[in-house]
């Protein structure tokens, strides 16, 4: 996408500073969409941490949604860019996912998140905050929640409840899998969520994960796990 492309202006010291920064760019989301029906090109980030916490890996997986073959690919291995704040992870993260979408050569349609957009405390988790600055159409598929309440939805795959959160709606619990635990959806940037919902359903056709968060996942692993080796290998005996 061009090296350089994405630069972080906001770099937040304290917790003052980066709510500061979360609540300037709140109101720059489009959480209405409704967002590409068809993306062509569909990518998944995530993050792997050491165990020491000193480093991390983030990665972006391009797919074809067609066929959901990987096409594009790249990795970052930095350190952490802020503290572990609960509901400011993506100021720890930012500076690393935008080296690597930097770094791809396809620009995709789409970014699936492995976290929160709207689903936030601050209505502004990392697929609202990468939305926004690479103004990209971007959502968020959570594992667990950060934040809401919900009714359990019925076992069948496709099948979904309201995830609210203060009596306002901000995501769907949604289920990818028959009788499997559900994933939490939530708008990003640009999208509505029922095509948030649309696109994860098409990235689910096996697995409770969608195929782009698992590319991601094994791709910042990997290269965890290399940057690892090459820097014990590097230590003097």
């Amino acid at each position: 996408m061009g090296q350089g492309q994405h630069q972080i202006r906001d770099r937040p010291r304290t917790v003052a500073e980066a709510v500061a920064v979360q609540d300037r760019l709140r109101p720059l989301t489009d959480l209405v969409g409704p967002g590409p029906r068809r993306p062509a090109t569909v990518a998944g980030l995530d993050v792997a941490y050491a165990e020491s916490g000193d480093l991390l890996a983030a990665a972006v997986t391009v797919l074809d949604t067609a066929t959901l073959a990987v096409v594009d690919r790249a990795v970052a291995v930095e350190r952490p860019a802020f503290g572990y704040v609960p509901g400011l992870f993506a100021f720890r993260e930012m500076p690393a996912l935008l080296a690597a979408l930097d770094r791809l050569t396809t620009r995709p349609e789409l970014l699936v998140c492995d976290g929160h957009g709207l689903a936030h405390p601050r209505r502004f988790g990392l697929a609202c905050h990468l939305g926004v600055v690479t103004g990209l159409p971007a959502i968020g598929v959570g594992k667990t929640p950060l934040v809401g309440e919900w009714t359990e939805p019925a076992r069948e795959r496709g099948a979904g409840a309201p995830l609210v959160d203060r009596g306002e709606t901000v995501g769907r619990v949604l289920r990818t899998r028959d009788g499997v635990k559900p994933v939490f959806v939530s708008v990003g940037h640009r999208m509505s969520l029922g095509n948030a919902v649309e696109q994860v359903l098409a990235l689910t056709p096996r697995y409770r994960l969608p195929e782009t968060t698992r590319a991601a996942d094994r791709l910042c692993r990997d290269a965890l796990a290399a940057a690892l080796a090459a820097a014990a290998a590097a230590r003097p005996a």
